[in-house]
């Protein structure tokens, strides 16, 4: 499928689906929108999207639907509710839930999909607002190679990696992998700036030390200088990032394993929320350090 001329419905346009959907309509679909908060998805209405006034109005006649919602319950809310899209959009149509969501609820919405003639895939992402402005995403894929093979030309559009890693879930537990390991450095980072400073060290300095050798991570180039300047502000909400950790913990738990730093990781998300941060990027985490209240 040509993503060019194709008919597109996106339902989710905050933080990051806002600039994937605009990366849809700068290639050339057709892009209907829908937001639960109108004026998010204006510049999109004024860049030439159209708009519907509810899910199932915005995938009427969609050949693909992308879905980039908060958290399970609105997930299943817009495609199995009582006017969900499952039944809304038409036979034949693909839809791709691009939010971070619970891999059960993803093999549940491929089930109700295939039973009503269409087809659906979980395709959550990684890389933040910035990977979603600049096309560099990791789309990690769960569904069939044909449904991924029709996806794959607006996947292009969208990042800069998408691979399928196997059935219905399977992209969701790789999201959870991800965070996983997101988590650990994240953790990491704060402690290693918290320790040079206290250390006397001048922690940006510290930074051109040790940013490109042995501790490289993302979180150490890329958010240990916003967590020095006190940019709290959010690329990736953390009550968001506490969501994926909870879905990461239950689903480690049904399949039997026991992984303590991100029962760890997840205690201090926790913390955050209770603290009013959840509305603050993930490095807040180094403010709940430093203000001890960890």
């Amino acid at each position: 499928m040509q993503v060019s001329g194709s008919d597109i419905a996106f339902i989710g346009t905050g933080v990051m689906g806002a600039s994937m959907a605009g990366h849809l309509l700068k290639a050339g679909a057709r892009v209907t929108v829908f937001n639960r908060t109108r004026s998010k998805a204006d510049a999109l209405v004024a860049a030439g999207a159209a708009w519907a006034d509810s899910p199932a109005a915005a995938v009427a006649g969609a050949d693909v639907v992308f879905t980039m919602l908060g958290y399970p319950s609105d997930v299943e809310a817009v495609y199995l509710g009582a006017d969900g899209i499952v039944a809304s959009a038409k036979r034949g149509a693909l839809f791709v839930d691009l939010t971070t969501s619970d891999p059960s609820l993803a093999a549940r919405i491929s089930a109700a999909a295939a039973a009503a003639g269409k087809t659906a895939i979980d395709a959550p992402v990684s890389g933040g607002d910035s990977g979603a402005r600049n096309a560099t995403l990791s789309i990690m894929v769960g569904g069939d190679e044909s449904a991924f093979a029709e996806a794959k030309p607006f996947f292009d559009v969208m990042g800069k990696t998408a691979i399928l890693q196997g059935g219905p879930g399977a992209g969701q537990h790789t999201k959870m992998s991800n965070q996983i390991s997101v988590a650990a450095s994240l953790v990491g980072t704060v402690e290693s700036m918290l320790y040079a400073q206290a250390a006397g060290l001048d922690p940006s300095r510290v930074l051109d030390s040790i940013g490109g050798g042995a501790a490289q991570s993302w979180q150490l180039v890329g958010m240990a200088p916003k967590m020095l300047a006190g940019d709290f502000e959010p690329g990736f909400y953390s009550k968001h990032f506490l969501k994926d950790l909870r879905i990461a913990l239950d689903s480690a738990k049904a399949m039997g394993l026991r992984l303590p730093l991100l029962a760890l990781a997840e205690s201090l998300f926790a913390r955050m929320q209770e603290k009013g941060f959840g509305d603050k990027g993930t490095q807040a985490l180094y403010r709940l350090y430093r203000d001890g209240s960890h």
